[in-house]
């Protein structure tokens, strides 16, 4: 079951790279923050408050291409929860029918928030969220779980971006996208190892 929820907060900051948007339960008191990247939330923001952009930005491009195909986007689900990120589908009806795809929630909701797209999420999502952890040895159990993937991660994409090869036919921006994930992961890293040396 999918649980209807409305974007209520875009939380704007200058002090590093991680922003944050909070989503409440519609019909209930629940609800929760997602941290994502300065620019997937300015782009949210911007398209809330219906600022236009000189020229069409990637969220607004895709929102664009979605509209100049004929289709629509239906709706934005939430629907799991996996090594402490959230996995979304974005939702379009096209005249072939219904299509799904996987999709950062930041992105899907900056290419839905200019159309009032409804946002849900998942049942057992919202029950994991609920229901966290309540002891400090499950805790630091979750952040081992957490370093292991980054670890992971960061060696994938150092090895990507130190590739001549990708870097030669990839678009700048995608390089750019690239090499700003890397310094976020890194920096939730450094935080996460700094918090296990202490309490670990």
């Amino acid at each position: 079951m999918d649980v209807p929820m409305e974007l209520s907060r875009v939380l704007i900051t200058e002090l590093g790279d991680q922003q944050v948007i909070f989503l409440r339960e519609i019909d209930g008191d629940r609800g929760f923050p997602i941290m994502i990247g300065t620019y997937e939330a300015m782009a949210i923001d911007r398209r809330l408050k219906g600022i236009p952009a000189p020229r069409p930005m990637t969220h607004d491009l895709l929102a664009n291409v979605i509209e100049a195909l004929g289709a629509s986007v239906d709706r934005i689900v939430i629907s799991d929860l996996s090594d402490h990120t959230f996995i979304a589908t974005l939702y379009l009806s096209t005249l072939g029918g219904e299509v799904a795809i996987d999709s950062r929630p930041s992105d899907a909701i900056a290419i839905g928030a200019a159309m009032d797209t409804p946002i849900y999420v998942a049942q057992k999502v919202l029950d994991d969220i609920a229901n966290p952890p309540t002891t400090k040895h499950d805790r630091l159990e979750l952040l081992r779980q957490r370093l292991a993937v980054l670890g992971d991660r960061i060696a994938e994409f150092n090895q990507r971006l130190g590739d001549k090869g990708f870097l030669a036919q990839a678009p700048d921006e995608v390089v750019s996208e690239h090499r700003r994930q890397l310094r976020d992961m890194q920096t939730e890293y450094e935080a996460i190892e700094g918090v296990l040396k202490k309490w670990g």
